[in-house]
């Protein structure tokens, strides 16, 4: 695992997916060292942030590399493959995932804004689903994630355009979650990340699982599960912590 694309902070996992030297495309090797610690993830850890140390987020795929396979399809494939089990991972992950989405986020590092819990961005971030510009569909669940953020016949109309996106629609559609000064991008979604990981993890977990299930979990089904959740949170060390410094009117100190 290199400490080039990955390194834990305080508690926070962060996850460098493109960097300068590689054109701010997505870089795989940071995606599979990421992919690595995330299957391994060290219980110390209490928040994921998704970062990218050029003049960008992720501006997408190799491009020139997808040109210069000799097997185009092949070779995207494996691409799509490792980028899948990342965002499996993710997605999957007991922590909240943070992204700090400065300059473009375009074809995959959009879907990776999409796999992101929260997604932080500036007044320049732009988003552009990038693949029909260069005639191919999208990966890293975009299809999927896309419509359940701002509704299907938004996510079409996005999608056949291919969209740029401003900072200022992103938020108003969902895909952003609030905008910082473009400088203070990275260094408030590093203080957020530092926060929840500082937070009631057990809590943070039992919500996630909560929401993945939801996805095909009827309203009576959800509501049971909500049940048993909240019991066994009452019960459990951060609940106790939580209500007992309420009650206390203090500040809690989550184990």
């Amino acid at each position: 695992m290199s400490s080039e694309y990955v390194e834990t902070v305080d508690g926070v996992l962060q996850i460098t997916i493109a960097t300068p030297a590689n054109g701010t495309s997505l870089d795989f090797t940071g995606v599979n060292a990421g992919s690595a610690a995330l299957r391994d993830l060290d219980p110390g850890i209490g928040a994921v942030l998704l970062q990218g140390t050029g003049g960008n987020f992720c501006a997408g795929g190799d491009v020139r590399g997808f040109a210069a396979a000799a097997d185009r399809g092949a070779h995207i494939r494996g691409l799509a493959t490792d980028l899948h089990e990342f965002v499996r991972l993710l997605d999957a992950a007991p922590v909240p995932v943070v992204a700090a989405v400065h300059g473009w986020a375009a074809g995959a590092g959009m879907s990776l804004v999409l796999a992101a819990d929260i997604a932080l961005g500036g007044p320049k971030t732009k988003l552009r689903p990038a693949y029909p510009g260069i005639g191919l569909s999208p990966d890293g669940g975009m299809s999927w994630t896309l419509p359940r953020i701002v509704g299907a016949g938004r996510a079409q109309e996005i999608l056949l355009t291919d969209a740029v996106l401003s900072a200022d629609e992103a938020v108003r559609i969902g895909i952003l979650s609030r905008l910082v000064p473009d400088e203070e991008v990275h260094s408030e979604a590093l203080r957020l990340a530092r926060t929840l990981a500082a937070g009631p993890r057990a809590a943070h977990a039992t919500i996630k699982s909560l929401l993945l299930s939801s996805r095909t979990a009827s309203l009576s089904d959800q509501l049971d599960s909500e049940t048993e959740a909240i019991a066994a949170s009452a019960n459990s060390p951060a609940g106790r912590e939580g209500v007992d410094a309420f009650v206390e009117k203090r500040r809690p100190t989550f184990p």
